[in-house]
């Protein structure tokens, strides 16, 4: 038994013999070396010893995972996946040498892996077929690699490809972690990024919901490859696995996850994917390759966490999106008391590996606004989920009270403070809310975004809480500047483009404001409300056509969704196709709150006037006196001027947050000329 080991050790259960000689027969078609034991049962102390040699030998190992592996719970496969598993541990983890490869449907929670195996992006090769795009891979990978500066792109997309690794769940348990923690993975991150170098119309609720994705798996062509350039320092930061055992403990990865991403956006010089576009791929099968190109980004940070008793570990890594390569990863085992030590200790450690020197302001920009109390940060992840997936006034309720629990265990915690006001101000915005408890939601919303600012100057969320504010009070001024300054803070931050974008279009800043929305669409292209805000702003500027097709990217994310319903059907109504319009409106959810005002405006152009007045009736029922700027467009549309500017003068003495619409909202364009209307326009002191 002389002669030389192989390049490759092919390594599968007896059940896959087909498969496993499929993918043997196209790598040496492609001139690769590779040792596949066709006789499982061979077995003796001489084969035994070659095995064992090869695969200490081997330059890549090639485990064929499959349901036949998942259920053999012995099998001679199971220990040269653990002898190929212990050598891994003596390399470097950026170093490639187990290049998983599935062949149905196994997921990784029921194949019964190596932890060595969890690190890395498996590769899907349905009963063995094997793309050219594979064997070029593995040739690849078999050559001799130069230095990560000097690495040239590989000739073809790396696909789901081995070399891009993938978080190692940790095998232990942990538990609530301080917000230091986050900082490490932040630093780090950072370290490597250095080296590198609406209008949601006012009916429009806040949450999204995400559209199934197919997982790509085919080979990607050169042309695919040569297509694909991203901004170099562009990153999106996926959510963080929650390995506790505990379904209930997902706020607080998702938490963590979030502001992680917070803290990158914060640094001027990266392009970091928005919060909801990055959590779209939470929980379904795909690969890094294909987030990547959906995202346009360069790098890829994923990671996962475990907790339990007084111990946290959290497993973090970076990957280049475009090479196909790994560029970092780490596993932090800590004692939480240690935590705060473990920044310092390992943003050095990564800094020294990649021979740079951090900006001495990265980590003052992430600390600012976060809490050291692990309770206090976890009841602000839960503030935080529940403010995003917000479908009511009951769930921003929620948010509310969970930001004010946050609060009470961490009275300086400026980024609940911010979390606080946005919930409220949202709350007054976008839901039915009793006028006479708006002026005092309101200033403590100005209170709280006042605080946050107060405790951290330097960020910018507490100037976008302070923005909402103001807009929701109408100080338009005042709103523009904080805005501006919640921009210069955070320029690449989805929401802060979004908000701000959708308050200049409102103020008649129509060139500015549809390029933040359209950025924020581009930075957060698989949040559904980028999409409406968008649309939203395009329907101010009586851009219908353009309107309808955003609003229709929107409906492609979240089919069901009733607010982008009823807007495409109020675009369709100004368009002059009631037919259409009527068919959009119906789709929406009965009892969406702005269903009625659409029916209302679409049958009375169809003469339809009994089914418009029921319609009508149904809105005032839901709404009461809340609502006074909607039933002054139904008037207004209707033709019914007196009612119209009499609804408005309500709207104006309850200083009705809607009223910031006037100056653009098309459904009022029938009052334009009137002198009430031009009076309250003065009135409300819009900026020129």
């Amino acid at each position: 038994m002389t002669e030389p080991s192989h390049a490759v050790f092919l390594s599968y259960a007896s059940q896959d013999q087909e498969a496993a000689q499929r993918i043997c027969d196209a790598l040496r078609a492609a001139g690769i070396e590779v040792f596949l034991d066709q006789s499982e049962l061979r077995g003796g102390d001489v084969w035994d010893e070659k095995i064992r040699r090869e695969i200490h030998d081997c330059a890549l190992f090639i485990p064929v995972i499959s349901t036949n592996t998942a259920s053999r719970h012995e099998g001679y496969f199971r220990l040269e996946w653990d002898l190929a598993d212990q050598r891994s541990h003596m390399m470097a983890r950026s170093h490639v040498f187990v290049v998983p490869v599935c062949l149905d449907a196994t997921t990784e929670a029921a194949a019964d892996v190596p932890e060595s195996f969890r690190r890395v992006q498996w590769t899907h090769l349905p009963a063995g077929e094997t793309p050219p795009a594979f064997a070029e891979r593995v040739r690849r990978l078999l050559s001799p690699q130069p230095s990560m500066a000097t690495r040239p792109p590989p000739s073809a997309a790396p696909g789901p490809g081995p070399a891009i690794r993938k978080p190692v769940p940790p095998s232990w348990p942990s538990r609530p972690i301080l917000l230091a923690t986050i900082a490490v993975v932040t630093l780090a991150a950072l370290a490597y990024l250095a080296a590198t170098k609406l209008t949601v119309p006012k009916h429009a609720p806040t949450a999204q919901a995400a559209a199934p994705v197919t997982s790509e798996t085919a080979a990607r062509t050169d042309t695919s490859a040569a297509a694909f350039a991203p901004p170099p320092h562009s990153i999106a930061v996926l959510p963080f696995l929650n390995m506790s055992g505990d379904k209930e403990q997902e706020y607080f990865s998702d938490g963590l996850s979030e502001e992680l991403l917070n803290s990158l956006a914060r640094v001027n010089e990266l392009q970091v994917a928005a919060r909801t576009s990055s959590f779209y791929f939470k929980g379904k099968d795909v690969d890094l390759n294909t987030i990547a190109h959906k995202l346009n980004v360069a790098s890829v940070l994923e990671g996962s966490v475990r907790r339990s008793g007084h111990m946290i570990r959290i497993t973090a890594q970076l990957n280049n999106a475009v090479t196909g390569y790994h560029l970092w990863s780490e596993t932090y085992d800590r004692d939480l008391k240690d935590v705060l030590k473990l920044q310092t200790e390992i943003a050095t450690a990564v800094a020294s590996a990649l021979k740079i020197t951090l900006l001495g302001d990265v980590a003052a920009k992430f600390e600012a606004g976060q809490t050291r109390n692990p309770a206090a940060f976890d009841a602000y992840a839960r503030a935080l989920k529940a403010h995003y997936e917000a479908v009511s006034a009951k769930d921003e309720q929620a948010a509310t009270d969970g930001f004010s629990q946050a609060l009470r265990l961490d009275p300086d915690y400026a980024l609940a403070y911010a979390g606080r006001s946005l919930a409220i101000s949202s709350s007054v915005t976008f839901w039915a809310t009793p006028a006479d408890t708006v002026p005092a939601s309101l200033d403590r919303a100005l209170t709280d975004a006042r605080k946050a600012i107060a405790l951290a100057p330097g960020i910018a969320d507490g100037h976008l809480a302070l923005g909402s504010a103001y807009e929701a009070l109408l100080e338009f001024t005042r709103a523009g500047e904080e805005y501006e300054r919640a921009l210069t803070l955070a320029p690449g931050n989805a929401r802060v483009l979004r908000d701000y974008g959708n308050f200049a279009v409102l103020m008649g800043r129509s060139d500015s404001g549809l390029t933040m929305l359209r950025r924020a669409a581009a930075l957060d292209s698989l949040n559904y409300t980028s999409h409406m805000f968008l649309g939203g702003g395009l329907f101010a500027l009586r851009r219908y056509h353009e309107a309808i097709a955003a609003y229709s990217d929107g409906l492609a994310l979240t089919p069901d969704a009733s607010d982008a319903r009823t807007q495409l059907g109020l675009t369709q109504y100004l368009l002059g196709d009631p037919e259409a319009a009527r068919s959009s409106c119906e789709k929406a959810a009965e009892e969406y709150d702005y269903r009625p005002q659409c029916m209302a405006l679409v049958d009375h152009k169809l003469g339809r006037h009994a089914d418009a007045q029921t319609a009508l009736t149904k809105l005032k029922m839901r709404w009461g006196d809340d609502g006074p700027t909607v039933y002054a467009e139904v008037y207004a549309q209707w033709g019914d001027t007196t009612r119209a500017l009499e609804w408005l003068d309500t709207a104006v003495r309850l200083r009705n947050p809607a009223l910031e619409g006037l100056k653009t909202d098309p459904l009022l364009d029938p009052l334009r000329n009137e002198p009430r209307f031009q009076g309250i326009e003065r009135e409300l002191k819009f900026p020129d």
